[in-house]
């Protein structure tokens, strides 16, 4: 159903190529509605108007539709970058598209449009020891200054555990979520804990309070400098480690070893040495807790034979596993898999927090030197995740690993 309720009506029959095709696209709708607003401030209503999700998109130039139709949430990625299109409340808007399987041509695009986005992303972004610490560097060293604008305190990035409760202080579910993570490893004091992926030091200074000792690794000078003046300042120098290192040059056993959300960084051709190193640096006896966003099953192969906004805008060189495939590269490296916990709708709240506390703070982002362009990215990057969680599309689990009998 198409309801025009402006003055000045939308012609189809006089629109440019791409926009008629992009509209008769949008026309397909059936769960939900979109409300259209093109450069002439015409407004259409397309789907279902009494039911919702109900979003709103506002076309500044019909160039948009012919990037988006080609590229999918890339193009709809850069028209956004380049001002060409608005949306005022895009997580309501990934949620429609969501809903509308018979929009995934313009979630995915044209295999042959993205060619060369594919080809950049598997090999100029392969996480090989220099690629991996460029692609890392891409983004985490983005600045201290502008995480901490926005995370919580303990300045974790990554998925916190509400269980239900969303009331909870985000820094509360932050603590919750390492606690669980400690609890799951049975760590004892004075053992010692290796963190593949220590970010700002979250998990270490937790670990460390319990009596633990920990070694962590990452490949971000910015989070190396935070996290060590961190123990510097909170007593905890003598229990801490910390080190820029690639985990292939992990040497030694410890006793447990965690990994937060490290994993989807690494590359599918590297997962089976990212799973040798565990198996290697494991104490007989030990467990490793690792944290990773995951992709739906089903969903797993054109999407590792693709590539998406977050890839190419984001995260360089990130790929996501599904569940068969992390748990099937468990068992190629001898490990064991003894408890799983979804957390993804935990995720969905995370980035919730995330994006009230970017705008929040949107005018020292900007202070900071951070364009328009840049901050519609990173507010479509916020709602994108939060609308894949929040409709099953991506989860986030906790893996409990150990050696296999």
């Amino acid at each position: 159903m198409i309801l025009n309720d402006c003055h000045l009506p939308l012609t189809i029959s006089r629109l440019p190529w791409s926009a008629r095709l992009f509209v008769k696209l949008l026309e397909k709708l059936t769960v939900g509605s979109l409300t259209l607003v093109d450069p002439r401030g015409s407004i259409v209503r397309l789907g279902q108007v009494t039911e919702p999700p109900h979003a709103e998109l506002r076309i500044h130039d019909w160039r948009a539709a012919g990037l988006i139709l080609r590229q999918g949430d890339v193009g709809f990625a850069e028209s956004l970058r380049r001002g060409w299109i608005d949306c005022p409340d895009m997580r309501a808007l990934f949620t429609l598209a969501l809903r509308n399987e018979q929009l995934s041509a313009a979630v995915n695009g044209h295999w042959w449009a993205l060619l060369i986005k594919r080809l950049t992303h598997w090999v100029v972004r392969d996480n090989s020891r220099r690629g991996s610490r460029r692609n890392i560097l891409s983004h985490y060293d983005l600045g201290n200054d502008f995480y901490r604008l926005w995370l919580d305190p303990s300045m974790t990035y990554s998925a916190a555990i509400f269980d239900g409760n969303a009331s909870l202080d985000l820094q509360a579910a932050q603590d919750a979520k390492y606690d669980r993570i400690l609890d799951q490893l049975e760590a004892q004091p004075g053992q010692t804990v290796l963190e593949v992926g220590c970010g700002w030091g979250g998990f270490a200074e937790r670990a460390a309070r319990r009596g633990l000792n920990v070694v962590g690794i990452t490949l971000s000078d910015a989070q190396l400098e935070w996290g060590t003046r961190r123990m510097a300042q909170a007593g905890l120098s003598e229990r801490v480690d910390l080190r820029l290192q690639d985990y292939r040059d992990v040497t030694g056993q410890f006793d447990h070893i965690v990994s937060i959300e490290m994993f989807e960084a690494v590359g599918l051709l590297h997962w089976p040495g990212y799973f040798q190193m565990l198996a290697r640096a494991l104490k007989p006896g030990g467990r490793i807790v690792v944290q990773s966003i995951d992709i739906a099953d089903d969903c797993f192969d054109a999407y590792r034979h693709g590539t998406d906004f977050i890839q190419q805008y984001i995260f360089p060189g990130g790929m996501l596993p599904s569940p068969t495939r992390f748990q099937s590269e468990c068992e190629h490296a001898k490990l064991q898999c003894l408890a799983v916990k979804s957390i993804g709708i935990d995720y969905a709240e995370t980035l919730k927090h995330w994006a009230q506390r970017f705008e929040d703070n949107i005018s020292a982002i900007r202070e900071q030197g951070f364009d328009d362009a840049f901050l519609r990215l990173w507010r479509m990057y916020l709602a994108y995740c939060e609308a894949g969680f929040r409709e099953a599309r991506t989860d986030a689990k906790q893996w409990t690993l150990c050696a296999a009998g």
